[in-house]
């Protein structure tokens, strides 16, 4: 189980960073297709190694890895089978955008249950400095999701 562990806790770093890089393309109007590509294949993989672990009920994990699995299916559908042509190009906007934040809210979330320094703020994860930082992820979020859907206005994409 822990090099499933290691293996999900990575590619769920790598979708975060790369993730980022293409949030900064949406907010300047460049598609990062690279960026893109590890980002959209790295969060899907966080999504189904989450699965791999050993299931003990239904848990907010769970909710979250199925959101993200059925928000992920719209979004490259957007990108790859529709090329960001007309409405799709805001679907895959805010579906990226979604699936960054969910992958952001988990390590938030894990980064209070892990690190004894911010564990010690919030030892039991419902604690005022944990809703502070879940807020502001989700402020940032919804700035940079407004700001992307009305910047990023690639040019029509290859087939």
């Amino acid at each position: 189980m822990f090099g499933i562990l290691q293996i999900h806790v990575v590619v769920s770093l790598i979708a975060i960073v790369s993730g980022i890089v293409v949030a900064y393309g949406f907010l300047t109007a460049d598609r990062h297709d690279r960026s893109t590509l590890v980002y959209m294949l790295t969060t899907a993989l966080t999504s189904i190694t989450g699965f791999l672990f050993p299931f003990h009920g239904v848990t907010p994990a769970i909710i979250v890895g199925i959101l993200c699995l059925v928000i992920f299916v719209p979004t490259a559908l957007a990108r790859y089978s529709f090329h960001l042509a007309g409405i799709w190009r805001s679907v895959f906007v805010v579906g990226a955008l979604v699936l960054l934040f969910f992958n952001c809210l988990v390590l938030v979330i894990q980064s209070f249950q892990k690190i004894t320094a911010l564990n010690a703020l919030a030892p039991n994860g419902n604690e005022p400095p944990i809703l502070a930082a879940q807020v502001a992820l989700l402020v940032v979020t919804l700035l940079v999701g407004y700001f992307s859907v009305r910047r990023f206005h690639p040019t029509l994409m290859r087939a």
